[in-house]
């Protein structure tokens, strides 16, 4: 750990909040419960319990292969750091042999609503799954530390929430770290799934945060957000986090984590602080200079730009229309957008805005009525299942619509339903590719993404790469022109007799002469585009390709074709 003074650790401590602040929707200031593990030895028996009973039937979970002990050599406190060690151990315990031990520590804390900090040095050995998580105070675990006090909930309704877990996504890239919420309406292979790159992970310290709202779940990456959680409908079945949740620390083996090497000897998760901050000091004073104005309009939303002050540093603002309400959380003195999406096209609609504090206070001037209207719909949509890389059993719905003059809001829905960790990158049509992150509509597999500065009129086009546990699907490349209302790209026909050529190949491509081509792309069997050829008929030299499988798309008469071509 390191050794800062007191007046160190605070300002620092102040620069990272007001970095991170203003990405959050609460802000919470107040200390509440720590461990800086300074003391070398065991852990604070006070602040820790080791949970070593083993689930019924024998086995931990998920297939996992290790005991979780209460001995010194699987977890112990040295030089400021709690070191938690899976190891490589023959380990006879409550009737059962096992070929490895580890810990798995549980806070004797628990608490609903506020903002935990972890900074930690995570392990990446194969076959290893550490994490840093939390399960719901009232869960019926045989062995936990509350489940013979409070134990009246069993999996998943009292809620799960997993800051970092690393090892059981091995088709990601490396460093990748997810974050993942299990309730009833989503737990085991659970949709509720977001991740980030960690730089140097395992061998440098990170800080894995979540910070926990009445209204929604951020999880960060040293201050950075990467992922919220923030279901439409909060009831029992989306949203059990409405009571006390404790923290849990440990690495577990093998299982989902994959085969555990034969020359594995032992890892090591390092945790050099764990901070959680609430809100607790009484507050009477009333939100000020309340105002709420209309934002940007669509077809299908209308955004609210929401401002007010509040001594407590957050302001819960509700928003009413029809028989519907939402309500959400902003930072005071900054400008919060709240977008009321799922709206009709061409339609008026009436809303009261509010503004109060967490405590309850309201502003003077509740509540504020804003009318506007939706504008007809700008853009171009439909259904598809055709890949340009991997394949997809059901298909996707996709969406390109104008905002405004100058940019373009794309949404991918993937139909597929067997897809498990998934996350959408959009891709645009170019060399090299280059890819960027969409945003995941929460609780749903539809993702977006806004293009701005778009010119009006020009041609754009897009795929997005789906990718999910053990595989990813592309999608076919979609052409869109910025402001118009149109049939969205090129009709794919799988099956024809309009393309005619000789294959396989050799240094040229002959098509029928008679066949007027308005675009070529050739594409390697690994999505990388070889050829661009547009206007183009009879004899083209193919000779700089090498021998073997690619995939052609060929445009002829507002018609897209999909051909195989072999160059021998």
């Amino acid at each position: 750990m390191f050794n800062y003074t007191f007046s160190k650790i605070s300002f620092v401590f102040f620069l990272f909040l007001n970095f991170s602040y203003a990405q959050v929707d609460v802000i919470y200031s107040d200390l509440v419960w720590s461990d800086e593990f300074n003391t070398n030895g065991a852990v604070n028996a006070s602040k820790w319990h080791h949970q070593t009973q083993i689930p019924n039937g024998g086995n931990w979970h998920n297939g996992e292969q290790q005991h979780y002990t209460n001995l010194l050599s699987n977890s112990f406190v040295e030089n400021g750091v709690l070191k938690i060690v899976a190891k490589r151990q023959v380990f006879d315990d409550q009737g059962v042999i096992k070929q490895f031990t580890s810990a798995r520590l549980n806070s004797k804390f628990a608490y609903t609503y506020g903002r935990v900090d972890i900074r930690a040095k995570v392990p990446t050995n194969l076959g290893t799954w550490p994490a840093l998580w939390l399960l719901g105070k009232n869960i019926t675990e045989p062995g936990g530390f509350f489940a013979a006090t409070h134990g009246t909930t069993p999996w998943p309704a009292c809620g799960e929430i997993d800051i970092m877990e690393h090892g059981i996504t091995r088709d990601q890239p490396a460093g990748y770290i997810q974050s993942a919420l299990h309730t009833p309406s989503s737990s085991g292979a659970t949709t509720n799934i977001g991740g980030t790159i960690a730089n140097n992970l395992g061998s440098s310290f990170h800080v894995y945060s979540m910070n926990w709202s009445p209204f929604q779940i951020m999880f960060l990456l040293d201050g950075v957000p990467f992922y919220t959680y923030n279901p439409s409908v909060k009831n029992a079945s989306t949203w059990p986090f409405t009571a006390d949740q404790y923290l849990l620390f440990n690495i577990a083996m093998g299982g989902v984590a994959g085969d555990i090497p034969n020359d594995f000897n032992q890892a090591t998760m390092e945790i050099d602080y764990v901070r959680v901050y609430q809100n607790v000091q009484v507050d009477t004073q009333i939100p000020t200079n309340f105002t709420a104005t209309v934002g940007a309009v669509t077809s299908s939303s209308i955004e609210l730009l929401l401002n007010s002050n509040d001594n407590s540093g957050s302001v819960v603002y509700g928003v009413t229309y029809g028989s519907n309400s939402t309500s959400a959380a902003g930072t005071s003195g900054v400008q919060k957008s709240m977008v009321i999406s799922g709206l009709n096209s061409n339609t008026n609609y009436s809303f009261s805005v509010s503004a109060s504090d967490l405590s309850g206070n309201n502003a003077s001037n509740n509540s504020i009525l804003l009318n506007a209207s939706t504008t007809g719909v700008i853009g171009c949509n439909g259904t598809s299942s055709a890949a340009q890389e991997g394949s997809f059993s059901t298909g996707y719905n996709y969406a390109f619509e104008t905002i405004g003059t100058n940019s373009v809001k794309v949404t991918f829905e993937l139909l597929d339903t067997n897809r498990v960790g998934l996350v959408a990158f959009l891709r645009k049509q170019q060399t090299p590719i280059s890819d960027v992150q969409m945003t995941n509509v929460s609780g749903s597999r539809t993702f977006t993404y806004t293009l701005t500065g778009q010119i009006p009129g020009s041609t754009i086009s897009y795929a997005v790469k789906f990718a999910y546990a053990n595989g990813l699907s592309v999608t076919q490349y979609f052409q869109y022109v910025v402001g118009n209302n149109c049939n969205l790209g090129l009709t794919e026909i799988k099956n024809n007799n309009k393309i005619k050529f000789k294959n396989p190949a050799h240094l040229n491509l002959e098509f029928d002469q008679n066949l007027n081509i308005n675009n070529l792309k050739i594409y390697s069997l690994l999505g990388q585009k070889m050829m661009d050829i547009d206007n183009c008929s009879g004899m083209i030299d193919i000779s700089n390709l090498s021998k073997g499988v690619y995939l052609m798309i060929i445009s002829v008469d507002d018609q897209i074709y999909k051909e195989k071509l072999v160059i021998d």
